[in-house]
């Protein structure tokens, strides 16, 4: 075990992510020292840089594993996992995903591969001020935390994404293989959660339909009363 991992598991943040600043007051001495330190842990596999500024120990000295969520988190703060993550998650798509997904703020798509961890995809929406996190969830993973789309709001910023027009249930049945139950599940406020969150009128119309297609009127009592 390095002299890093020593005092990283001394000073009880073996679980955590560190960045340079937090090495820097956790190990103290010159910077040169600290350098030798990272490059050394990192060489012999103890520390695992996920970007520049960002590391985490590796799994034999962690309580618990490091969930790819709260990676993703932490290599674009303020993003939230979704699009075909976070439905893949929820149990609405069968496909295994291989690519984590997030929406993030401010207006630029970025890319990381990681050492164990796998791909990281983050793409930035059009979204109404202050409507950013509505119907996101803060999930616990193995001792970290997430925030993950609910079903119905990881969908919507796919379609914000795609830009995709309605052309029906088929586009959701057919082609992404999203189970009826789950879309006749939702209820009507899941639905007007999101009519202030999306800018792009193409995305508000297909929440619209989506709404008129598995929200008919005759429904409408017995889903209120859930609601």
């Amino acid at each position: 075990m390095s002299s890093l991992v020593d005092q990283i598991s001394a000073a009880g943040v073996a679980d955590r992510f560190l960045n340079d600043r937090q090495l820097a007051e956790l190990l103290g001495g010159s910077d040169a020292r600290r350098y030798g330190l990272v490059n050394r842990a990192l060489k012999d596999g103890s520390l695992i840089r996920l970007k520049r500024g960002c590391y985490v120990l590796a799994r034999r000295y962690r309580r618990d594993p490091v969930h790819p969520f709260a990676v993703a988190q932490n290599l674009v703060p303020g993003s939230y996992i979704s699009f075909e993550t976070a439905l893949s998650f929820h149990g609405w798509i069968p496909e295994a995903v291989f690519v984590t997904a997030s929406v993030s703020p401010g207006r630029k798509s970025q890319d990381f591969s990681t050492t164990g961890f796998g791909t990281f995809s983050y793409h930035p929406l059009a979204i109404n001020e202050y409507r950013f996190m509505t119907s996101v969830d803060r999930v616990p993973l193995n001792g970290s935390i997430a925030f993950v789309a609910q079903p119905l709001r990881a969908l919507m910023d796919l379609v914000a994404l795609r830009k995709v027009e309605w052309s029906g249930l088929d586009w959701l049945t057919v082609g992404m293989r999203i189970e009826e139950d789950a879309l006749f599940g939702l209820r009507r406020k899941d639905f007007t959660a999101l009519k202030p969150v999306y800018k792009h009128k193409a995305a508000n119309a297909f929440l619209r339909a989506l709404e008129g297609a598995v929200m008919p009127l005759g429904r409408l009592s017995d889903l209120e009363v859930r609601a």
